[in-house]
């Protein structure tokens, strides 16, 4: 862990007071595990919102981000759909994540408590967006989706 002089400061309100609060499992992981509220089972191609219990107040400059647990994903497709989904710093309400089961054929049941989800928290900056004519340059230019192999979209895809 982190000396708690280094550790960012972030305020949290607990909705059920028989979760544990986020927490970090090892020192020096970069996402706390998120748990769920609720008793559920998500069938083969189902997805669902699902109460962490877990309200944040973050600092302004700062956003915290829903990641998937690599060992539910490897293990039983489970996944974050919107992953990363993204919790700004001026949200209060329930952190919820929106869990997918990818697996064909097997249902996943999950009891309160149970970790669903990882929380990374970040430092972000805000842009000022300028409009320009053309934009300079750079080695990579306009390629993208691929254009370093693999999938590369036809004309018609990249209007």
């Amino acid at each position: 862990m982190l000396d708690t002089a280094e550790a960012l400061s972030v305020q949290i309100k607990m909705l059920d007071d028989g979760l544990e609060p986020p927490a970090y499992a090892h020192a020096g992981d970069a996402g706390a595990d998120l748990s769920t509220r609720i008793d559920f089972e998500l069938q083969p191609g189902e997805r669902a919102l699902i109460p962490t219990g877990v309200c944040i107040a973050l600092p302004i400059g700062y956003a915290a981000f829903v990641h998937p647990r690599s060992g539910l994903a490897a293990r039983h497709g489970i996944t974050v759909v919107n992953a990363p989904g993204t919790v700004d710093a001026g949200y209060r309400g329930e952190i919820a994540v929106t869990l997918l089961n990818t697996d064909a054929s097997a249902p996943l049941t999950f009891r309160r408590g149970d970790r669903i989800a990882q929380l990374v928290i970040q430092k972000v900056e805000q842009a000022t967006f300028v409009a320009v004519e053309n934009l300079p340059d750079s080695a990579r230019g306009a390629g993208g989706f691929g254009s370093t192999g693999g999938f590369a979209p036809t004309a018609e895809a990249s209007r």
